[in-house]
């Protein structure tokens, strides 16, 4: 890769503080910025990771025309409002997921980075965990052979010091991490969902307007295939412990993911000749490795990190996008096809599970 540094803002620190060490130490970064609206959260991640240069306001660091990219870790309701301005002012853009909660947000952003001439990039963590890198190459030796069903799964309990409009969002508004790897692996997009809402939030939870499923569950047609995705989301009032997952099932080989946290996952294999039995396959758990060969020197020891060790493979698509001056591996159009599945999905479940086509974008 070519020796240009990229000047880089990362704005919101109550997650974006993971992010802030792996581009200080990325080849091809060069000036670090750290932006919040929280002076003392500010000043102790600046002084505990040696960052010189301090915003406490989105404005101040599109003002800054030393700064070429910002990586948004700000609240959900303000993703469109600050990629449209990170864009406007001439920024490539990484942004936490979900693009919108709409799809006119959608479309805006589409718009404003063709206008723009400059990156974006939606940072779904699921598509660069370690297990998804497995899969994916199980799938490009052609392991899986064809596929036939996929299963994606996000269940998290937001009772506690969380945000109230965390409440009144729909599940499937927030469904990238359980889409993202079906999607990324089968290469296509959701044309068609048909969901519905399971349960009823407790009045204590409602917001006025806002979501009233805990749950919510959807099957999905996907362009170009014969497979079908099924994708469970929940925020409230399901008794299970955490959960981001996914599985894949071919008809030569599947892949399912553990029940819980301490077992591996399973690689099932269709044995050749059917026993007259219910065990037609064989089955062995397999360790998952994180990838540091896949990064630079510099920053492969965060590669065994959160979220399936994705942090460094994020920064590193989305540094070398912009070196290589290419579209990144989620850009505009791949992450509003992600994002409008459950967009759509949340319509679908309002109707009472009437089926919804989902729109493409290009």
């Amino acid at each position: 890769m070519a020796l240009r540094k990229v000047n880089v803002a990362v704005v919101g620190l109550g997650f974006g503080r993971s992010f802030v060490p792996i581009y200080q130490r990325h080849p091809n970064v060069g000036r670090v910025a750290i932006c919040e609206a929280n002076p003392s959260l500010l000043n102790e991640i600046g002084d505990s990771l040696g960052v010189e240069d301090r915003f406490d306001s989105l404005d101040q660091v599109l003002g800054d025309d030393g700064i070429d990219a910002v990586h948004l870790l700000t609240p959900v309701p303000f993703h469109v409002e600050h990629t449209l301005a990170a864009l406007a002012a001439g920024k490539h853009c990484a942004c936490a997921v979900p693009m919108a909660t709409n799809l006119q947000g959608l479309q805006k952003i589409i718009n404003a980075a063709n206008e723009a001439g400059r990156n974006y990039m939606m940072m779904e963590t699921a598509a660069y965990s370690r297990e998804f890198l497995y899969v994916k190459e199980m799938h490009a030796r052609g392991d899986f052979g064809k596929l036939t069903f996929l299963r994606g799964s996000h269940i998290q309990d937001l009772e506690g010091d969380y945000p109230l409009y965390w409440h009144a969002q729909p599940p499937m508004q927030y469904i990238c991490h359980a889409i993202a790897p079906i999607l990324a692996l089968t290469d296509t997009r959701a044309t068609r969902v048909s969901c519905l809402g399971a349960g009823r939030l407790r009045s204590d939870l409602q917001q006025p307007g806002g979501n009233t499923f805990p749950l919510q569950t959807a099957l999905f047609q996907l362009e170009g295939t014969d497979a079908v995705a099924e994708v469970t989301r929940s925020w409230f009032q399901v008794a299970r412990s955490f959960v981001e997952s996914f599985s894949v099932y071919g008809e030569r080989r599947s892949f399912e993911w553990p029940l819980t946290e301490d077992e591996d996952p399973i690689v099932y294999t269709l044995v050749e000749e059917r026993p007259k039995t219910r065990r037609n396959a064989e089955f062995e758990r397999v360790k998952i490795p994180y990838r540091p060969d896949l990064l630079p020197a510099e920053i492969q020891p965060f590669a065994e990190g959160g979220h399936g060790g994705s942090h460094p493979h994020l920064v590193h698509e989305f540094i070398s996008s912009i070196v290589d001056e290419r579209r990144p591996s989620i850009d505009e159009i791949k992450a509003a096809n992600w994002t409008a599945t459950g967009i759509c999905a949340n319509e679908s479940a309002l109707s009472n599970g009437d089926a919804v086509e989902i729109p493409g974008f290009n």
